[in-house]
Parts: structure tokens; C-alpha cells; sequence
């Protein structure tokens, strides 16, 4: 019988890999999309990794040629090093083809043998391919063992019948629910679509309100968010310094629009709701908007603050990318995205600077200390001056 490949793999021996780690250091780990939160367990593959050129007869993995360079460089530039975000990545599904060296890596980690070897003798069946699509369907089943065709369809009336009215209870669900909850209330223009949809660029003021920050002083952070239309409504992917949130917009009134956001998770849970209001006005290259939102401190000082955040466009179409595994990103300590749209690629660096390293006075007074309302007030929390 065959074992798994790609991504269902790769998923699999990632999670044993995790709990086997936790039992075995008694550390927790926290699998969200920061890369950095899987760099223990990426340098513990990667040990085993590295090792790979000298342990096929041994471990019963396939040939891996030796890094020549390997005595001329470290962490994580060596040809076999396992990073974070590899790891993030390929435990999140986003890889298709993970790694041959990091599913050898895992196969030894957890059964002290490598893939081939283990092929021969499955230590886990879980890891076995499903052979459902072997098997007869059920609608199949079904029919084989109806007595006569009469019979038949009267069930397939029945379910038809039961289908047809829960569509029907189903719809009148949500027509109660735009209804009460005034969801999409306001069907917007094309004009108005081509206003809101795009890629955005948001400066925010909220590092200055985290506590656990000594050097929090008249700081700001860039996000990127890219909007997409659908159904009345524009669904957005907002990408930060050191976390993600997802969400929607929809239009309440011609050029006010409201914006729902949440932390991005792998557990799929709200998570730092986000309550934002937005007035589109044309031929503004600033768009203040006013939101409810928190500080994102450690611990017991992430606390909701009132805040404004300027939204600036910067086009329409394409797809954003995380860069990730480059120089730049060890250099410049920050998150790298990717917007290539077909005609040009553009490079964002996202990233806690000073409000003084933005040469537009009007776009920094915007965004200065003055910009945040905290939900306590207190005279220690936003530093005014050092």
C-alpha cells in the first residue's frame, strides 16, 4: 500500500512532529503564521537534515549529495537547513512539493528511520494514501440494492422534497440575517467598486501604546491590504509587521463604508475583532479612517484603543506574496511582500520606525501620538516626549 505525498504528508508528520516535540521539552508552541514561533523546531530538523549526505545506507532514505560549501557558512544557509518558515509554510498547506530532505527529517525524527525504509515497513497507518476513491460510491450502493426502479424514485422524490425545503429554510436564514444584522445595505456603483477594490498601503500609530515596548516613542507600522469585490460586499487579506488579519467591507451609504477585521489564526477563531469606519472621498490621496482596534501588547497590557490610521492607495489587481528565506529578510529584520500586478513588481517593507523617517509633515502629524485614544486614559502609556 502507498503512503501519502505532498501536502497531506507533509501536514500529517508535521503535527506528530509538534506533539512529540512538546512532550519531549515541555515548551508550547504557538502555530500561528509567524515564522519565528517554528525556528526551535526547524533548527532541531534541521540537525538531522544536514546529516542526510552521510546516513542513507544507515536510515534507509534516499541519496542526497554532499553541500560542498558547508564548511563555509551556517544557520540557515546550509543546502539542507530547514527554516521557519518552511515549516509555517508547509504545515499551513501552502506547499504543494515540500522538501524531500524535510519529509526525511520528519520520517527520522519520529520513527528513527527515513522514508524509503519506513515504506517498507509502516509503523503508522495513518500515513497510509486513502483508497476511498476504490470503493463503490454510495449513490451507487443505493441503487444496487433497491428491489424495484419505483422504489427508487420515491427516495429520490423524498430527498428532493427535503433538499427543497431546506434551501428554502436556509434562505430565509440569511434574508433574516441581512435583515437584522444590515448586511449589505447598500448595493454600490461600479465607480464605487473601482474606489474601495485594490492594493493599500495603511500607516498606524499604535506601537506607541504598547507598554512591553521601552523604545515605543513616536513610532508608527505599515500594512498592506488587498480588497476584493464579491457579492455586494469586498473581502480583504490585511498584512502586518508581525501578524495577518482577514475580513470585509461593505458600503453603508454612498462613500462610508464600514470595515470588519480579525487576527488570522490556524484554529479558524475570532481573534482581536477590529471595528473600523471609513469616508471614501474622491480625488483624496489620504483616506483617514476611524478604528476601534487594540494595541497588540504582550499579555495583560493588549488593550482596545481608539485610533486613526490613513489608508493610501497604490493599484489595482495582481497578487501579494510574502518573501521569505532571503538575505533581505535577515537583513532588514522586517516582513517582505511581493506585489506583482502583470505590468510591474513593487516591494514592501513592513516594519515598527520612527514617525520622523516620513518626510510628509502632513501624513506624519496624522499618525503622531495625537492620533490614538486610549481606552483608559493615563499620562504614561503614549510617551510625548523623550
Amino acid at each position: 500500500m502507498a503512503l501519502k505525498s505532498g501536502k497531506d504528508e507533509i501536514e500529517y508528520l508535521l503535527r506528530q512532529v509538534f506533539k512529540k516535540y512538546e512532550l519531549e521539552t515541555g515548551n508550547k508552541l504557538n502555530l500561528n503564521t509567524n515564522r519565528r514561533n517554528y525556528e526551535d523546531i526547524a533548527r532541531m530538523l534541521s540537525a538531522i537534515s544536514n546529516e542526510l549526505p552521510y546516513t542513507s545506507a544507515e536510515l534507509g532514505h534516499s541519496h542526497y549529495p554532499e553541500d560542498r560549501s558547508a564548511s563555509k557558512t551556517e544557520y540557515p544557509y546550509l543546502k539542507y537547513d530547514v527554516t521557519g518558515g518552511q515549516i509555517k509554510d508547509a504545515f499551513n498547506g501552502l506547499v504543494a512539493k515540500p522538501r524531500s530532505f524535510l519529509v526525511d527529517a520528519c520520517y527520522i525524527y519520529l520513527y528513527g528511520v527515513g522514508r524509503n525504509r519506513f515504506e517498507e515497513n509502516i509503523l503508522d497507518p495513518n500515513l497510509l494514501a486513502d483508497e476511498s476513491d476504490e470503493q463503490p460510491s454510495r449513490s451507487k450502493k443505493l441503487f444496487a440494492n433497491r428491489k424495484s426502479f419505483l422504489y427508487a424514485i420515491l427516495i429520490l422524490l423524498l430527498l428532493l422534497g427535503y433538499a427543497i425545503f431546506k434551501w428554502i429554510d436556509m434562505a430565509n436564514k440569511i434574508s433574516s440575517l441581512k435583515h437584522d444584522l444590515v448586511i449589505t445595505p447598500y448595493q454600490p456603483t461600479q465607480a464605487e467598486i473601482d474606489s474601495l477594490e485594490g492594493v493599500w498601503m495603511v500607516y498606524i500609530g499604535s506601537p506607541q501604546a504598547r507598554k512591553s515596548d521601552g523604545n515605543r516613542f513616536h513610532k508608527f507600522v505599515r500594512n498592506i491590504i488587498n480588497i476584493k469585490y464579491k457579492d455586494g460586499y469586498f473581502l480583504f487579506n490585511r498584512y502586518g509587521a508581525g501578524f495577518d488579519h482577514y475580513g470585509y467591507m461593505q458600503y453603508e451609504s454612498p462613500d462610508v463604508i464600514s470595515i470588519h477585521s480579525y487576527l488570522k489564526n490556524i484554529e479558524n477563531k475570532i481573534e482581536s475583532p477590529r471595528l473600523s469606519l471609513m469616508r471614501l472621498i474622491e480625488n483624496k490621496n489620504k483616506i483617514m479612517v476611524i478604528s476601534a482596534s487594540w494595541n497588540f501588547d504582550a499579555g495583560t497590557n493588549n488593550d482596545i484603543i481608539g485610533i486613526r490610521e490613513v489608508y493610501i492607495k497604490q493599484g489595482k489587481g495582481g497578487e501579494i506574496k510574502e518573501v521569505i528565506n532571503t538575505v533581505d529578510n535577515h537583513a532588514c529584520n522586517c516582513k517582505i511582500l511581493l506585489w506583482s500586478n502583470g505590468k510591474e513588481k513593487k516591494s514592501f517593507y513592513l516594519r515598527n520606525e520612527l514617525l520622523d523617517s516620513i518626510s510628509d509633515n502632513s501624513l506624519k502629524n496624522l499618525v503622531d501620538e495625537n492620533s490614538i485614544l486610549l481606552r483608559v486614559p493615563d499620562s504614561v502609556t503614549i510617551l510625548r516626549s523623550k
